[in-house]
């Protein structure tokens, strides 16, 4: 049975499956909105449902009114009531779907037999052998790829921690439906359980009522390792060890760790206050108690399994020995001693226990009482490991100790990598202070960059230290330099693994990064020794965000490999250099066209600036989950980058509600991550053998380069140009409403500012979802398509060419065609009708509404296609299916916004107004996915 057979008779039949637990889950909804609203509520929910569901279908003014009309007449209880059932039944129906994607996978691999699927991990090696590719070069590209998933506290997740239980619990029940072994008694016992779960959520708070803290943000991210990443991690190494073995082997194959997770909750403290030094410490500290916690529960559980007798079996003397340097050395408290002696793997392990629990004491610190590394841990699971081989029970060793062994390597005591990021101007300001106090120079910021270059390299080589103990700095000075400190004793603590990059937004000079450096000297992270050598155990990684900064990194990049110091700096790190691209502020500063083809020529051009001077680069995209925001699937994103750029490894964010639907349950989790890294293994595959790119001819860069120009023109004549702009952004989107919904600890502006240079990026892309526009993810292409056809047929006939061998380019324009797809310009109109200034209001809507139709009208004619996203039909199918069920809350949020800011003007509020503005909020956000 070939793929495509296999793929559309799973499609067929697990369409089917999915439709059923939708219907299913929706009746199970209607069914409590009765028991608690009566048959009247939901009499009035399915009315407003079809009468959305026939405006969809053929839009009639008159019907449009009527619907309108039905929406203001609800009175507030019954509004509240009817807004939270479109919310949650979204929150169902994400559940449903993402049942769905396990089961398809599932399903596949049950029809498929022997087929592999694409996209696999075994299809990334099968292809590596189909193409003759050598064990050495197998061995080279596994040793070079490298990915880290940064888990961010960015504010798009609008969902509690409390609803995400329950939907787990409510994911797991309707996963339990397809088991064909269920009684009919025990299917009516799950249908209980499943109406009781619903009704928790229906009576279960989804607003928060107060800001989360950072300490609140950083157990959620949290969340994920508990519940699946700690396990799923492993399991892809171990499916792609075993992939290797069956085609390659010759070969006694242990992967290299080329998969990571890190955070930046907890050490992201530019713009938010709330993270100082000492919750960065809190947050390592919880970091470390749950790595030690869950290896406790794997070594509680290896206690249970391994009752191996020596009355049956000879144990190693390696063990025995272990076990006697425990008892001399282990005085057991957490645990009690396992009496049976005869058992030796359960003694070992409770000494093992007592030395995981002793690790926080400070006093047993360097002593054998506690593990002082988590390569002694390790090397105790080894010794149980090779004792059970010894006595071939090789079969346990390999199920239960070869997984915590991996364990013990990604995660260590640490468990992930945390990084600092803190806004550049702060360490120029705490610069100029210390120089100040110390008379070096007495007004740093007026010094030009190049003698700031100068003087900053001349104080890293500088022993004597800048700063006093006996001297009183500002407090955004001290807390500047209690960050430093922190990292120090951190790395002193955890180990040098648990922060190593200091991230610098707004990179915009050199200096940016060599005052960072000069701040890491000052407490010992960066030193250089009398015979000149140097150690570095803190990164400066630029963050080049802007398209001006942009297009000065190559520059700066140079001007630092240039510097002695620095280059001695980076040899210490092993060439290696970290550099983050910012796609949200591009994307804002330039619009959707400019931003990602300036970040595909930043990273061409920093490439061959390292490859200059033989520096490794591992770049970090600094993508969020919204299209505005470089949002897309991660196997996508891996491959989107210009394959020969991705050899010093690649960082990616991962944030709000990236994480939930990637990461939340087991299954889905595996299959992002084991797509992953079939992109990388792909992309280090082409990077190795460049004459199997698609060849790009250089005609099309240049046809690239000058839509980018005429879409930044475009995109800027509105954005930064036109006077009225902003009064049309924040008069026809909830922008001002977003601030209040409570879902991050971090301020939506850097400073408390109305310029539109200080509202970041998510919010900014958060309202315009909220509203329909999606005028970030799409704004410009279609006058720069255009202007570039120019009723010319030769030239749109290149931009087909180009559209299917320019990956660059398919790229943004699939892109295009998502944004365009989920934007609804009918219902934006009404968002519009909010506007006071109805000359401004008409001007610019009808301007962003022609700028709509020539963008989806150029996207059909390059593609060829009759309406927009013909090409991922099940997308199509899901925007529609959805659409009816959105376009309520829209009109709902219309009309609730009205009434609120009316209220507003007169110095008047309402709470419970502002508390379904919320819940409106919320709900699309859940319809719409990819939010912000």
């Amino acid at each position: 049975m070939s793929e495509q057979t296999v793929s559309t008779t799973s499609r067929t039949g697990t369409n089917n499956l999915l439709r059923r637990d939708v219907r299913f889950l929706g009746n199970i909804l209607g069914e409590v909105l009765v028991h608690q609203g009566g048959r009247e509520l939901l009499d009035i929910v399915e009315g407003i449902r079809e009468q959305s569901k026939a405006l969809r279908a053929d839009f009639v003014p008159e019907q449009f009114q009527q619907f309108k009309d039905t929406i203001t007449s609800l009175n507030p209880e019954i509004r509240h009531q009817v807004i939270r059932a479109f919310a949650i039944y979204f929150q169902l129906v994400n559940i449903a779907e993402q049942n769905h994607r396990i089961r398809r996978k599932r399903d596949y691999e049950v029809m498929a037999g022997e087929e592999v699927q694409r996209g696999s991990i075994e299809s990334a090696i099968k292809d590596l052998k189909e193409r003759g590719i050598a064990i050495e070069a197998v061995r080279e590209i596994l040793k070079d790829i490298s990915l880290e998933l940064i888990m961010t506290a960015h504010p798009t997740e609008a969902t509690r921690r409390v609803v995400l239980d329950i939907h787990k619990r409510i994911a797991e029940d309707v996963m339990e439906l397809d088991n064909p072994t269920l009684t009919f008694r025990e299917r009516e016992k799950l249908k209980d359980k499943l109406l009781n779960e619903v009704l928790i959520l229906w009576q279960t708070d989804e607003l928060r009522d107060r800001k989360p803290t950072v300490i609140d943000e950083v157990r959620n991210g949290l969340y994920y390792f508990d519940e699946t990443l700690f396990d799923v991690l492993p399991s892809v190494y171990e499916e792609l060890e075993h992939c290797l073995n069956k085609y390659y082997p010759d070969e006694n194959w242990h992967v290299p760790d080329y998969l990571r997770f890190g955070s930046w909750i907890g050490g992201d403290r530019d713009g938010n206050p709330s993270v100082t030094a000492k919750v960065t410490w809190e947050t390592l500290v919880l970091h470390r108690q749950l790595a030690i916690r869950k290896y406790e529960e794997q070594l509680h559980e290896l206690m249970e399994l391994l009752s191996f007798s020596t009355n049956l079996v000879e144990v190693t003397d390696e063990l025995n020995e272990s076990i006697q340097r425990d008892r001399e050395h282990v005085e057991l408290k957490c645990v009690e001693l396992w009496r049976n002696t005869k058992e030796p793997y359960r003694v070992k392990l409770g000494f093992m226990l007592e030395k995981l629990a002793n690790i926080s004491n400070e006093s047993l610190k360097g002593s054998p009482m506690r593990y002082n590394h988590p390569g002694e841990f390790r090397e105790d699971i080894l010794i149980i490991d090779r004792s059970l081989r010894y006595h071939y029970a090789d079969y346990v060793s390999e199920t239960y100790l070869a997984k915590l062994v991996r364990q013990v390597e990604l995660f260590g005591f640490h468990l992930m990598t945390l990084d600092v990021r803190q806004h550049s101007q702060e360490h120029e300001n705490a610069m100029a202070e210390i120089l100040a106090k110390m008379h070096i120079v007495e007004d740093y910021a007026a010094l030009s960059e190049e003698e700031k270059t100068g003087l900053l390299a001349k104080l890293l080589m500088d022993p004597r230290p800048l700063t006093s103990g006996h001297l009183d700095y500002s407090e955004s000075t001290r807390e500047c330099l209690d960050v430093f400190q922190t990292v120090y004793s951190a790395q002193q603590e955890f180990g040098t693994g648990c922060i190593s990059s200091y991230l610098i937004s707004m990179t915009e000079a050199a200096s940016d990064m060599l005052e960072v450096m000069v701040l890491a000297k000052e407490v010992g992270l960066f030193r250089q020794e009398v015979d000149g050598t140097v150690s570095c155990t803190l990164q400066s990684v630029p963050l080049f965000e802007t398209v001006d900064d942009l297009h000065a990194a190559p520059g700066i990049m140079k001007q630092l490999f240039e510097l002695p110091v620095y280059r001695k700096a980076t040899e210490a790190r092993g060439n290696m250099h970290e550099i983050m691209l910012g796609y949200s502020d591009s994307n804002k500063d330039g619009g959707v066209v400019t931003a990602n083809w300036e970040l595909r020529v930043a990273l061409n051009d920093i490439t061959a600036t390292g490859d200059e001077y033989g520096v490794k680069l591992k770049f970090f995209h600094g993508r969020g989950g919204a299209l505005g925001r470089g949002g897309m699937p991660l196997n996508r994103s891996i491959l989107a980058q210009p394959p020969h750029t991705i050899g010093g490894g690649i960082k990616i964010t991962e944030q709000g509600e990236v994480l939930s639907s990637r990461y939340s349950m087991q299954g889905i989790a595996y299959r992002s991550l084991e797509q992953a890294t079939w992109a990388l293994i792909t992309a280090a595959r082409l990077a190795k053998t460049p004459q199997e790119e698609l060849a790009v001819d250089a005609q099309w860069e240049e046809i690239a380069r000058s839509i980018s120009e005429t879409a930044l023109e475009k995109y800027q004549d509105l954005i930064f140009r036109d006077p009225d702009f902003l009064v049309f952004f924040k008069e026809s989107t909830p922008l001002p409403e977003v601030g209040e919904l409570n879902i991050g600890s971090r301020p939506s502006k850097r400073k408390n500012s109305d310029r539109f240079e200080d509202l970041r990026a998510i919010p900014w892309v958060f309202a315009w979802t909220q509203s329909r526009y999606l005028l970030p993810a799409w704004y410009a292409a279609g006058t720069a398509l255009q202007q570039y056809v120019g009723g010319d047929a030769a030239k749109l006939e290149t931009l087909r060419e180009m559209y299917a061998g320019f990956p660059f380019f398919r790229s943004l324009i699939d892109n295009l065609q998502m944004a365009l797809a989920k934007a609804d310009l009918h219902i934006s109109k009404e968002y519009a009708g909010m506007i006071t200034d109805g000359t401004i209001r008409d001007r610019i809507f009808s301007q962003i509404e022609q700028e709509y139709k020539l963008t989806s009208g150029m996207i059909l004619s390059i593609t060829g296609q009759e309406e927009i996203l013909d090409n991922v039909p099940v997308i199509q199918e899901s925007i529609r299916l959805r659409n009816p069920y959105v376009d309520p809350l829209s009109y709902l949020q219309v009309q609730l916004l009205t009434e609120l800011r009316a209220l507003r003007a007169k110095d008047e509020d309402d709470q419970e107004l502002l508390r379904e503005v919320l819940l409106t909020i919320n709900g699309i956000a859940a319809g719409l996915r990819n939010t912000g």
